[in-house]
């Protein structure tokens, strides 16, 4: 089971540390604008990809509205990892993108 977070939290969360942050979104989506300091594993790819993440490490995971992030919240979930589900994803990120 994996935990969620909406994005006014998240915002402030991420303005206070360095979260680890995966945006599943697709290469051209992420290069279009994305959180600072979030790392692209595309949901497309992620089966193939999830190894190179730190089981030891809780993640925030990010897509465009939600839905996505939360598919691979709960396969990553699954697979063992902490993850946390960012409600409302880019679409809803009041800060500038990178």
């Amino acid at each position: 089971m994996y935990k969620s977070i909406g994005m006014p939290e998240f915002y402030q969360e991420a303005k206070r540390h360095q979260l680890p942050i995966i945006d599943v979104r697709e290469i051209d989506e992420y290069e279009a604008g994305h959180v600072p300091n979030a790392k692209n594993l595309p949901l497309s790819t992620l089966g193939e990809t999830f190894d190179t993440l730190e089981k030891e490490q809780e993640y925030f995971i990010i897509c465009q509205s939600g839905g996505r992030s939360a598919q691979a919240a709960e396969f990553l979930s699954q697979q063992g990892y902490d993850v946390t589900n960012v409600m409302g994803g880019t679409s809803s990120w009041p800060g500038e993108m990178a």
